[in-house]
């Protein structure tokens, strides 16, 4: 039997940085989003743990036990004391490293899928714990809708109707991993405050920020320069998301996101581009 999931790139509407504890995690503030595209993630029966990585960001990503796929079927086995026994495919369509979730929502995409393979068939709560183990964005990935986040960002409350629900999105990214670790540590200690207004509001997120980006700009100056050519574009907003390098912008048609991306392509071809949709997943949920 072989079973397919979605792995959906993961947005950071607004990332508010509020606090560093001493096991070097960061108290958050965040709104999270995801797309109508990502990875895909196959599992197989098999007698061990295994996997093989397609598609076009293939390349560099490692086959070995650091790999988050790998971490997250041996975490499940070990919770549910049987032997980890599933062969991975995963086509990787989203860059590394990108503050987009990328790894995080691969991870997520393999609990739930081993979670039905093995026929455990527990609920996401209970995968949820196994994921923050993982990441901190594991948890909100398993079910990739639209939450806030506190904490760590594994306090997750649902955000229901959404404004930006089926928004069209671009995203940009400049194809320069940055080291989500070496972001966090440079953030200059300062709580800029807490998330203002009605968390399923457009206006509100309009008027966030990420608190990580001028950290990212530092670190790969190429940002700035993509946000300044979207800020020409008229979107609703547009941000860096996650620790970058990956930045966003929200439109209220397709035709001006689809000439956004034809703008940035023409002054910055070598950069990697996506158009796609605001979209609640819901995996594992009743609807």
């Amino acid at each position: 039997m072989t079973l397919t999931e979605y792995a959906p790139a993961k947005i950071n509407l607004a990332l508010h940085v509020r606090e560093r504890l001493p096991n070097g995690y960061h108290i958050l503030d965040t709104i999270f989003a995801f797309i109508a595209d990502g990875d895909r993630l196959t599992a197989t029966a098999s007698d061990n743990c295994s996997m093989n990585i397609v598609g076009p960001f293939s390349k560099g990503l490692p086959v070995n036990d650091d790999n988050l796929v790998l971490e997250a079927a041996k975490a499940l086995a070990k919770a549910a004391h049987i032997d980890a026994n599933v062969h991975f495919t995963l086509t990787k369509n989203l860059p590394i490293a990108s503050g987009i979730g990328g790894g995080s929502a691969d991870a997520a995409a393999a609990l739930r899928l081993c979670n039905s393979l093995w026929g455990l068939d527990w609920p996401l709560e209970k995968l949820c714990e196994i994921g923050l183990a993982l990441g901190a964005d594991v948890p909100v990935c398993i079910a990739s809708s639209s939450c806030h986040g506190t904490g760590i960002g594994e306090q997750l409350v649902p955000i229901s109707a959404g404004q930006w629900q089926n928004m069209p999105i671009l995203l940009i990214n400049p194809l320069k991993p940055v080291s989500t670790g070496q972001i966090f540590g440079q953030w200059d200690k300062q709580d800029k405050g807490v998330f203002e207004g009605p968390v399923n509001e457009l206006e509100s997120v309009a008027k966030g920020r990420n608190d990580l980006q001028p950290m990212a700009i530092s670190l790969c100056p190429e940002i700035a320069l993509i946000l300044e050519q979207l800020s020409q574009s008229n979107p609703i907003c547009a941000r860096m998301s996650g620790s970058g390098a990956t930045c966003f912008a929200l439109f209220a048609d397709d035709e001006a996101c689809v000439q956004a991306e034809e703008q940035i392509k023409s002054v910055f071809p070598d950069y990697w581009t996506l158009t796609s949709r605001l979209h609640d997943w819901d995996f594992g949920r009743e609807r």
